[in-house]
């Protein structure tokens, strides 16, 4: 079994040693489960992030996905989430082994991604139809994860830049901060938010239409679970300020959300993923970027 060495560099930055010894047994693990389940691989699929996730088919020939993480809390997190959706809005969860971080998922075809459209409108409406069709109350099994723990991550970018030498100011971490806040106390309550709900994370089912996959499961307010859309797919796009205009205003429009209310909870998450871009050391440029759009639109 071929396991990239991008793909396993990436695993032990995240996961050290634990990560290390999971590589070390994956092929005897998907073996395994190929065996348990009756499965035959159809190999990896091409973008690989934090799960080595293989194209699978079963005994009747159905096409499924089987997805296998470094067990941990945020796997387990995930099995409760898609299990909370149970196939409405997003693809259905069919077996799993909490214990070894294994899932076997229903298979999305032809699993087109949302990226893939060009036309901005038609992105944005179906992403508002996705995000419709995954509104759900937060599970009442397990201990679901609040934004308020994501959160946290903005104090912890102040301590490590406590002289304001980072390269995202303190005066947009404190209004981050502040329109977090803002946005609890105008609230009606957490709901179970996808967590990362963008273009790559909606793909196409011939038989179900568009939906989501790869949830977070995080509680929360549910304007926050459209800003990682609202700050995807810009680089290329040839005038991406007034693209993230459109989609604020489309999407506030068409959910009856306060437009101001939303770009509060955009510059507060916005800043947040910024300040996480920093400490990954990956691409936090684009993301504080649109904050500073999120700001002016405010004004």
């Amino acid at each position: 079994m071929k396991i990239s060495q991008s793909f396993q560099e990436k695993i032990i930055n995240a996961f050290g040693e634990e990560g290390k010894n999971w590589l070390d047994s994956l092929e005897e693990t998907v073996e395994f489960f190929l065996q348990k389940w009756n499965l035959t691989s159809e190999g990896p699929v091409d973008n690989l992030s934090y799960n080595y996730v293989l194209k699978v088919i079963d005994q009747e020939g159905a096409p499924l996905i089987l997805k296998l993480g470094v067990p941990s809390f945020d796997t387990r997190n995930e099995m409760v989430t898609v299990q909370a959706y149970d196939g409405d809005g997003c693809a259905k969860l069919v077996k799993s082994d909490r214990e070894k971080g294994v899932m076997l998922l229903e298979r999305l075809v032809p699993g087109r991604m949302l990226s893939e459209e060009q036309d901005e409108v038609v992105v944005v409406e179906t992403f508002i139809k996705v995000w419709e069709a995954i509104r759900r109350p937060v599970p009442s099994e397990g201990v679901t994860p609040s934004l308020n723990n994501w959160f946290e991550g903005l104090a912890r970018y102040r301590d490590n830049f406590p002289h304001d030498d980072g390269p995202i100011s303190h005066e947009h971490v404190q209004l981050a901060e502040a329109f977090y806040q803002e946005v609890l106390e105008t609230s009606t309550g957490p709901q179970l938010l996808h967590g990362d709900l963008h273009h790559e994370n909606i793909l196409y089912s011939q038989t179900k239409g568009w939906m989501a996959i790869d949830p977070k499961g995080v509680a929360g307010d549910p304007y926050f679970d459209v800003v990682s859309f609202l700050i995807n797919q810009l680089e290329l796009k040839a005038d991406p300020k007034n693209i993230v205009k459109l989609r604020v205003d489309t999407i506030s429009e068409q959910l009856g959300f306060d437009r101001q209310r939303l770009l509060k909870a955009a510059v507060a998450l916005g800043t947040l993923y910024a300040c996480w871009g920093v400490e990954d050391q990956a691409d936090w440029e684009t993301t504080y970027q649109c904050v500073k759009w999120f700001i002016e639109l405010l004004k």
